[in-house]
């Protein structure tokens, strides 16, 4: 991989100045290097995903309630001198033509530089290096179920940033990233199953021990094998649940993160998105049971979603979505966290490049670990279902109907874990979900994920997970 170019902090504050001198009220620059390498594996065959480097830098302005953006690649004083001239021309005609002018939350400013920590720098691994990684953990699937496909992703990135805005912050920082993706089609007779994984993490090299991600990944594929082979049907009616962290995660990003944005709160992500059945007024209310507890964190260190400050310079911290079973807090930027007087930002503002504007979104958002251990939780279910996986999900685009059908199942019968159970399907309500907790593990896991958002569409790396969960009274739905 190449070496991530050095940003001339220079050029990002006298950006600012250049707008403040045109008249701006506020501004900022956000000065950004990418640099990305990838390798697919399809079906043993090794295909280059990705490979490239590149830098730019954005500028954003405020004037008499109007904002402009504009971004350019070309980190040349004449090129950045245009593009601040465009942001403050956008902002004087929005200012014109907007009915609710915009205003930003009042911030502490912050000069500091942080990076993560490489054992081994990705920078400096070689393509060799990748291939033989990958070639393990391929050689290893075939050898654990029959696939009717394979396929793996394997991304490696750099990306070092600076921030500088006219209320005098200075931010620089540099974060590596890893993710592994791959989706193997797994065959039992004439019956095909997919299992889609992903693990990711702001570290060096030091991470892709092939041991390690190779067992990860083949107990995935194994126990999808054994769940088409001896899967038995769900039982109907209700029944208790105990739920793993894979399914914990993905309920607590789409059913609780993305409605507690305040953007989408507030409407602006409805015509890209969906809306929210959250709304403003809200807050204090009970969603959940009182051993309900989300929180999205993105200071988690080595987390895929780790920021230690947000794309407007305010400094990260846990934001506690729902604090036992109460709807606690919201995830705001600052021009949300003044709409909504909430004072100050909680550091919610993610841009996935130079040339995206930073808007509210989600880092690693899971449920609080509680203080059962995990064999507690099956005791006492004289008959229920334990969904440790899921192979789909669906929500509805106020995020208020959810469905999550499982991939590795199984029965609990007399406290026990018995046999596999064939595709049980869950679906309720976000409020029913969160009501239904009773008890909570103590130990978190994670899982990566890219979250969608926006328009033009930014992915932006996450964690979903938390403890195993259990639930009572739910109504089962059975799959064919």
């Amino acid at each position: 991989m190449t070496e991530n170019i050095v940003l001339d902090r220079d050029m990002a504050e006298s950006a600012v100045s250049m707008a403040l001198d045109l008249g701006a009220e506020y501004a900022e620059a956000r000065m950004e290097s990418f640099t990305t390498n990838g390798l697919f594996l399809k079906n043993g065959n090794p295909e280059v995903a990705g490979f490239g480097n590149y830098s730019g830098m954005c500028v954003r302005v405020l004037m008499h309630g109007g904002m402009g953006f504009a971004s350019t690649d070309i980190l040349r004083r004449k090129s950045i001198q245009n593009r601040v001239e465009t942001a403050v021309k956008m902002a004087k005609a929005s200012a014109r033509l907007v009915k609710d002018r915009i205003s930003l939350s009042d911030e502490p400013t912050h000069t500091v530089d942080y990076a993560v920590e490489q054992k081994k720098k990705i920078g400096d691994v070689q393509l060799d290096e990748i291939v033989s990684v990958l070639t393990h953990i391929d050689k290893a699937m075939t050898e654990t179920a029959p696939l009717a496909s394979r396929f793996i992703q394997l991304s490696l990135a750099e990306r070092t940033k600076y921030f500088t805005n006219s209320d005098d912050s200075k931010i620089g920082s540099h974060i590596p990233r890893i993710g592994i993706y791959t989706i193997p089609t797994i065959v039992e007779g004439e019956k095909i199953s997919q299992a889609m994984i992903q693990r990711g993490v702001a570290m060096g090299w030091e991470y892709m021990d092939p041991v390690a991600r190779a067992e990860e990944i083949c107990h995935e594929i194994a126990m999808t094998h054994r769940n088409m082979k001896e899967g038995v049907k769900a039982p109907s009616g209700k029944i208790d649940m105990v739920l793993g962290p894979e399914v914990v995660g993905i309920a607590a990003h789409e059913s609780c993160g993305h409605p507690y944005e305040a953007d989408r709160i507030s409407g602006r992500e409805a015509a890209q998105a969906g809306e929210s059945f959250v709304k403003a007024n809200m807050m204090g209310t009970r969603i959940g049971s009182d051993v309900a507890t989300v929180v999205d964190d993105p200071t988690l260190e080595n987390s895929y979603g780790f920021y230690l400050y947000d794309d407007e310079g305010v400094k990260a911290r846990p934001k506690i979505l729902i604090k036992n079973g109460m709807i606690n807090e919201f995830l705001h930027n600052r021009e949300t966290a003044a709409s909504m007087d909430m004072g100050r930002s909680n550091g919610g503002a993610r841009a996935n490049s130079y040339d995206r504007e930073a808007i509210v979104r989600m880092s690693n958002t899971f449920v609080q670990a509680g203080d059962h251990a995990d064999e507690e939780l099956f005791e006492g279910i004289n008959r229920g279902v334990y969904m440790k996986s899921f192979m789909e999900w669906n929500i509805d685009d106020k995020r208020y109907n959810q469905r999550y059908i499982g991939r590795e199942a199984y029965m609990i019968e007399n406290g026990k874990v018995t046999v596999p159970v064939k595709a049980p399907i869950l679906e309720l309500t976000t409020p029913a979900f969160w009501s239904a907790i009773d008890a909570v593990g103590k130990k978190l896991e994670f899982a990566a994920a890219t979250c969608g958002k926006g328009e033009p569409s930014q992915g932006v790396p996450v964690y979903t997970g938390g403890p195993h969960i259990r639930l009572r009274d739910i109504t089962l739905g059975v799959g064919k």
